[in-house]
């Protein structure tokens, strides 16, 4: 198959890396997999088409970012986005493309003849894919049931409840869940032997970079530092927790432009200043350090409603602690992998004592979760779900023509 998949927004955002680890995959099982984005503004940090480059991804063209559904000019960007699905110019006609944010489906949905309010040239038989990026449920009003209806062939979510969820706003169409994918190989996921001297290692160093004495009881946390991530129940929780739990210290990966608001005067309201670790937004050594904490907490999906973040702690071996929401009662096998909690301060001081007495249950759920990692949350995986969603979709007709 011929897959494009098309792209809005310029920034390293959540949903950005598992997109790449499912085209580099896919390009593994054979299929031509090409990349459309926005260049990045001048001065700009990390960057979607920087950081596909690097894996061998680099956009073969560029287009206008936005977050507007509808700007000026997009007439002539349609038109050339219609002329790139239908002829060589860059590799096609391609056979899916596959979108991920309003802006560029509205594009796509345009250029392929989906919009009947609007005339555009249609782009043959290519089939139009869209990834909710969200566990939350699409709202229920006209314009999405539109949108994720007959402007689209097909409809990816990240979770089974979210599928189930959005079938309000597309009833007929093809829903699939496509879970979230780690990088196995770029942590290290591998057999158990001399998994429990890693950890230590890890452990060890992990201490000795965020300057914390070795005896510390690491809760690891990656989120933005957003209020709706619920930093204060974090909080809330820990100040109960240290009260007999003294060693213990809440390790913050994450960075955020309301810092001050929802972490440091929180922070010191609550005297929890030597027990909070801002350990800042890491790249090079994220996996080291994350892999080093003793257990992972992870309370709100953020932009990612594939939970990269606790994916990832399951794939570097440890023991999980998470709320019901979104896709998070989906990854944490409760009671094996880690512990499912309800969002209270008591629920969450609960799960916490119940790791931090037991190092033994701490492992074994740990190892369990490097193993379901294994299983659940290869790249491989994802792409062959892709790859069948893709050939289904291939084999009806267009939504729009029934």
């Amino acid at each position: 198959m011929r897959i494009l998949h098309l792209v809005s927004d310029w920034k390293w955002t959540g949903p950005a890396e598992p997109m790449l680890l499912l085209m580099r995959a896919l390009r593994a099982r054979g299929h031509v997999v090409e990349l459309v984005c926005p260049a990045p503004p001048a001065g700009a940090g990390r960057s979607l088409a920087e950081e596909a480059a690097k894996r061998g991804l680099a956009p073969i063209a560029s287009i206008a970012p936005g977050r507007s559904a509808w700007q000026r000019g997009d007439g002539a960007r349609v038109r050339r986005l219609a002329q790139w699905l239908t002829t060589p110019v860059l590799g096609g006609p391609f056979d899916v493309v596959h979108t991920w944010h309003t802006r560029d489906h509205v594009l796509a949905a345009r250029a392929l003849g989906r919009l009947s309010l609007v005339p555009a040239p249609r782009a043959g038989a290519s089939r139009l894919v869209r990834f909710a990026s969200r566990a939350e449920p699409i709202p229920d009003r006209p314009w999405n049931r539109w949108l994720f209806g007959r402007a689209c062939d097909g409809l990816l979510c990240v979770s089974a409840a979210s599928a189930s969820a959005n079938r309000r706003v597309r009833p007929l169409g093809p829903i699939e869940v496509t879970p979230g994918a780690v990088d196995l190989e770029a942590f290290g996921v591998g057999e158990s032997a001399g998994a429990l001297e890693s950890a230590r290692a890890r452990r060890r160093a992990a201490c000795a970079a965020l300057g914390l004495p070795e005896d510390s009881l690491l809760i690891g946390v990656v989120a933005r530092l957003q209020a709706h991530r619920r930093f204060d129940l974090l909080f809330e929780a820990l100040a109960t927790f240290v009260r007999h739990r003294p060693e213990a210290r809440l390790v913050l990966f994450g960075r955020g432009t309301r810092a001050e608001a929802v972490v440091e005067a929180p922070v010191r309201a609550l005297g929890l200043e030597g027990h909070v670790v801002r350990a800042g937004y890491r790249v090079e050594d994220y996996a080291a350090l994350v892999g080093g904490m003793d257990l992972f907490t992870f309370l709100v999906p953020g932009s990612d409603g594939t939970c990269r973040a606790l994916r990832e702690a399951a794939a570097l071996g440890l023991p999980m602690v998470g709320t019901r929401r979104g896709a998070i009662p989906e990854i944490i096998v409760d009671g094996e992998t880690g512990l499912l909690v309800d969002e209270d301060p008591a629920s969450l001081v609960a799960a916490w004592e119940r790791l931090a007495a037991d190092p033994d249950a701490r492992r074994a759920m740990g190892e369990a979760a490097r193993r379901d990692a294994r299983a659940r949350f290869s790249p491989a995986g994802l792409a062959e779900l892709a790859e069948r969603f893709y050939a289904a979709l291939g084999r009806s007709a267009p939504i729009s023509s029934r």
